[in-house]
């Protein structure tokens, strides 16, 4: 049996503002590939298949022909929804649809039901998907000792192995392997900006022992692929929703079971719609540097280093780089002087044109020019007349 681990699809995110439903599209393309060539017969998702609890019409009709899809294409599917998703919504009609092959895992009912996949014929292999367990909301009805991450992902975990247990003992002639889905932030993984964090101050971290006993361990919510331990790993997301994803490989992993056991894991690569740039330096030097060509076809993050903050600087880069998204400011150098606060300046003003045009320079991070300054004086000395009613 092969599986095929994935997991934070966030259909319906936008990227910088850039819708990429579109890119969403090519993603589920080369899903629906790889099932097809590597022969995948079953496709975990766990959690954060939506980036909202209420997706738009359109998100919901991707998620619905990704499903219809995989399925035709050859492979079960089993769901477990994450904390950017309705748990209600997404589980809706789950155990009509579940006999079409799609086996959705939302409810705490549903946490010691598994979906159960022959390996031969003697072995199988049970899928428990865990829903995300927000500890105030499950604390009380799991039978936790207290609301913590740890607490109720130990009491879910209970649930699992009691039902492990009780399955082999039906019929000890069958070996039993069992898959968690679960969508937390588990000790030892690297997260990455386009997470929402779980909690504050660490307190959401799950330590992986609470994990021991199971063949495999498929983990959602950080968005970078990668493994905690030999059979405890994160899929990643399939595409980089952050700029701090760019040296990301994207992709998922593929389980091989066997009469013995888990026979291999190895990744699974997704080419992106559009590479991600990370370019940081002065103006003159991004704009004409050779360095920088693979980045005029992907989205950019910019940060200029000037000592003044260059004008017109989206619009000149854009000429360069089309795809530029972010644009910061962070001078490597000031001159003497100008490391004093914005109130020490303006109290050494000379006169009130100094001081407008030190609020001009505080504001957008450029010195006023000649022209400027000018207009201000203009404008001041008008003021003034006025005042004095000459």
């Amino acid at each position: 049996m092969r599986l095929l681990h994935t997991s934070d699809w966030h259909l319906g995110r936008s990227f910088h503002g850039v819708g990429m439903l579109e890119a969403q599209q090519l993603f589920l393309d080369q899903l629906e590939k790889t099932v097809r060539e590597e022969n995948v017969d079953v496709v975990l998702i766990a959690g954060d298949v939506y980036d909202r609890a209420l997706p738009a019409v359109d998100v919901v009709e991707l998620f619905d022909e990704a499903l219809e899809r995989l399925t035709v294409a050859g492979a079960s599917v089993v769901v477990s929804s994450g904390n950017h998703d309705s748990a209600v919504r997404l589980g809706f009609g789950g155990r009509l649809i579940e006999r079409g092959g799609v086996h959705l895992r939302t409810r705490l009912e549903d946490i010691g039901r598994p979906a159960v996949f022959p390996v031969g014929d003697t072995a199988e292999v049970a899928v428990y998907g865990l829903p995300y367990l927000e500890p105030r909301m499950v604390a009380e009805k799991l039978g936790s000792e207290a609301a913590t991450h740890t607490a109720v992902t130990s009491a879910a975990l209970d649930r699992v192995r009691a039902d492990v247990s009780r399955r082999r003992g039906l019929d000890p002639s069958r070996t039993l392997y069992s898959v968690v889905m679960a969508h937390t932030f588990a000790g030892g993984g690297v997260s990455s900006d386009s997470e929402r964090e779980l909690s504050m101050g660490g307190l959401g971290v799950v330590p992986l022992d609470l994990f021991e006993g199971f063949d495999y361990v498929a983990l959602g919510h950080l968005h970078g692929r990668q493994q905690l331990q030999e059979r405890i790993r994160y899929s990643g997301s399939p595409l980089a929703y952050s700029f701090s994803e760019a040296r990301q490989s994207k992709g998922a992993w593929l389980i091989d079971v066997g009469a013995g056991g888990v026979d291999e894991i190895r990744p699974v690569q997704w080419a992106p719609p559009r590479n991600l740039a990370v370019l940081r330096g002065p103006i003159e030097e991004l704009l004409a540097s050779p360095e920088h060509v693979e980045a005029e076809n992907s989205w950019c993050q910019v940060t200029l280093t000037d000592s003044e903050r260059p004008q017109h600087a989206m619009e000149r880069l854009r000429a360069r780089f089309p795809g530029t998204l972010v644009l910061a400011f962070e001078p490597a150098s000031r001159n003497a002087g100008e490391e004093r606060t914005y109130s020490e300046r303006i109290a050494q003003a000379a006169d009130d044109t100094a001081i407008c045009c030190g609020f001009l320079e505080h504001v957008r991070q450029r010195k006023a020019n000649a022209e400027e300054a000018a207009l201000f004086a203009e404008t001041i000395d008008a003021l003034r007349a006025a005042e004095s009613g000459v």
